[in-house]
């Protein structure tokens, strides 16, 4: 997933809209942008949404951000939306392995109930959004077979930390929150699962969501949070190999195949070795049709 885009699950024609964006997956977000006395009704609204978008073809994926373990209302919030067969939810401040192997329980608790296959609903964990999910961020290897990616949040992180911002002037992350983003890249290299970027929350700015995200991408981000639909094909643009990129990792690949006990080999003049090949083969895994 490149561009995953976030729209309030009471939010009426920005969902419809959000499916028409481009977004490799849309989340309908129960959390952060649902007031507590709207809570109940969003829940309706997204149970609807799903129904009505699950069986279509060519849909982007359908996610839903839940409230975390700490609010109170994560199970009210997946008894309400379990029997629309999200293909995910976003697990806000998870902190460690046995919370996603918790959700993990419970969503298979629901899926019995509604006789939906185990394991259909997928885990998209937001581990690095409080302090105390930081420094658990290392054990969600093994943790659930749901388990398909790890991202963050400096939103979260910073209001804990009772910071009076996460960027500096010139729009770059100041060093705690440069040190969360390294944390999650770990996390999800730890874990074996791709790691999605946080949001830019400055959407109008363009130039300045381009050049974070392509530095996301240099560093081994995957794909990125976004929360306006215009912020959706810089995204998907940065994060969807170039045929120049294709080509060389396919004659990176067929190098190693064609001397398959070499340690190294060498193409145009430059040598590239094994790690050289994983990445090659990532690449040319993400653009499988």
């Amino acid at each position: 997933m490149r561009a995953l885009l976030f729209v309030p699950a009471d939010g009426g024609a920005k969902l419809d809209k959000a499916m028409a964006s481009g977004a490799d997956a849309v989340i309908i977000d129960l959390e952060d942008s649902i007031t507590v006395e709207r809570k109940e009704a969003a829940r309706v609204a997204c149970l609807d949404f799903l129904q009505r978008m699950q069986p279509q073809q060519n849909r982007p994926k359908l996610l839903v951000r839940i409230n975390g373990f700490d609010t109170g209302m994560t199970d009210a919030d997946l008894d309400a939306i379990v029997a629309g067969q999200p293909d995910a939810v976003v697990f806000p401040k998870a902190e460690g392995g046995a919370t996603v192997t918790h959700l993990d329980a419970k969503l298979t608790a629901r899926e019995a109930l509604t006789g939906i296959p185990q394991g259909s609903i997928k885990i998209l964990a937001q581990a690095v959004e409080s302090a105390a999910g930081l420094f658990a961020a290392g054990d969600y290897l093994n943790s659930s077979p749901r388990l398909i990616g790890i991202t963050w949040g400096p939103e979260d992180l910073s209001a804990e930390l009772g910071a009076e911002a996460n960027r500096d002037e010139h729009g770059q992350l100041t060093e705690p929150y440069r040190l969360a983003r390294s944390i999650c890249l770990y996390a999800a290299a730890a874990a074996k699962v791709p790691a999605i970027e946080t949001v830019y929350v400055d959407f109008r700015n363009t130039e300045g969501l381009r050049r974070d995200t392509d530095d996301a991408r240099r560093d081994g981000f995957t794909g990125r949070l976004a929360i306006h639909p215009a912020q959706v094909a810089v995204i998907n643009a940065a994060f969807t190999p170039t045929p120049e990129q294709i080509d060389k990792a396919k004659a990176v690949v067929a190098a190693f195949a064609a001397q398959p006990g070499a340690g190294a080999v060498g193409i145009g003049g430059k040598m590239y070795d094994r790690p050289h090949l994983v990445r090659a083969k990532a690449l040319l895994e993400r653009v499988k049709p």
